[in-house]
């Protein structure tokens, strides 16, 4: 269990918001399969929310089977975010994030994302706005600084708590970073000694249930959020927490269940996007399911194509049904390409 302001979860595990991944079609898969308790969403921009920006609408729909939910807030403008966090509030929301780590360069030039934290004072005052003006949990997400010169989080974090920000989620790298190189677990180490009650969600580089159990052994953090790879392995949340109570594994997913939940999170796309949209977002989706299924390479070639559900329907079943149920080793022979996550090039309505 783990005590976020008002919030009392049962489980110190989350999905972290992805831009263009985490919206509600992917948090249903997670959440049916048994992971994060409180799901983020992607960015979104608080001008967008106070203007009802139609981008900003999609992203924030929920249902529900998705409560609680948080919603991560980004913007330049501590008012905006301020406002958009009340309005959020009123309709619901469990909790309120505020995006101080998206490296991406179009957010850079608005003076959101990381570039927030390269001005402590007017960090502080939209963490403070915000936590002033709503009763739910506000939280801040944040990196360990610009770059290695200027490691600024663990000053943030002791501010940000003296304001009322009721957790600090971490991720291990420098804006510099972007995705590349190696989380610094000593840099969230060093977060997490700064605050004094507030718990510190540790994140980065969490591929296994090992990497989650050494994180928060290393460093005290409370919790993991999990990005990259709930992209590679939804079914990661249940091992892990799995793996930190002492429990037995569970068994790894059949394709036939992998395939399953797959067809499960392009539906439901098609249900919140349209079936045009949803087919151009699944394109980047669909690659990072067939690095574990049969033949997947040339389901990897096929799905960056998809056009329809009618054509999702034909590619799965010339490309996977058939191999399904052979033993791995009797699989196609092939690897499909590595796939990555790479900066995104800001928020957009097509991640």
């Amino acid at each position: 269990m783990i005590i976020i302001g008002t919030l009392r979860l049962e489980s110190n595990l989350f999905l972290a918001p992805l831009a263009g991944y985490t919206n509600l079609a992917f948090r249903l898969v997670i959440r049916r399969i048994g992971g994060s308790v409180l799901p983020t969403t992607d960015m979104v921009h608080a001008r967008g929310i106070l203007e009802k920006g139609e981008g900003s609408v999609i992203l924030t729909k929920s249902c529900r089977e998705d409560q609680p939910l948080r919603v991560q807030l980004f913007g330049a403008n501590p008012d905006e975010v301020a406002r958009a966090a009340e309005w959020l509030a009123s309709e619901g929301v469990a909790a309120v994030d505020i995006n101080m780590g998206c490296p991406a360069h179009k957010v850079l030039r608005s003076g959101a994302g990381s570039a927030i934290i390269c001005d402590h004072d007017k960090a502080v005052e939209m963490a403070a706005k915000t936590v002033k003006t709503v009763k739910i949990p506000v939280t801040v997400k944040m990196r360990l600084g610009w770059d290695d010169k200027n490691i600024s989080a663990p000053l943030l974090a002791a501010r940000f708590e003296d304001v009322g920000v009721a957790a600090i989620t971490i991720h291990g790298r420098t804006r510099a970073q972007g995705f590349s190189g190696s989380v610094n677990l000593d840099g969230i180490r060093q977060v997490v000694q700064a605050v004094k009650r507030i718990p510190v969600i540790g994140n980065g580089d969490i591929t296994k249930p090992e990497h989650a159990r050494q994180m928060m052994d290393y460093t005290g953090c409370a919790g993991v959020m999990i990005g990259r790879g709930a992209l590679l392995n939804p079914w990661i949340f249940l091992a892990t927490r799995a793996f930190l109570q002492g429990d037995t594994l569970p068994l790894k997913p059949l394709p036939a269940e992998r395939v399953e939940y797959m067809n499960f999170h392009f539906r439901t796309m098609v249900e919140q996007f349209g079936e045009y949209q949803a087919s151009r977002c699944f394109r980047k989706m669909g690659v990072w399911y067939a690095k574990s299924l049969p033949n997947g390479k040339a389901f990897h070639r096929s799905i960056t194509m998809v056009e329809s559900q009618s054509h999702y329907d034909e590619i799965v079943a010339g490309q996977l049904l058939p191999y399904l149920h052979l033993p791995e080793a009797e699989w196609p022979r092939g690897k499909c390409k590595d796939v990555s996550l790479p900066v995104p090039a800001g928020p957009n309505s097509m991640w």
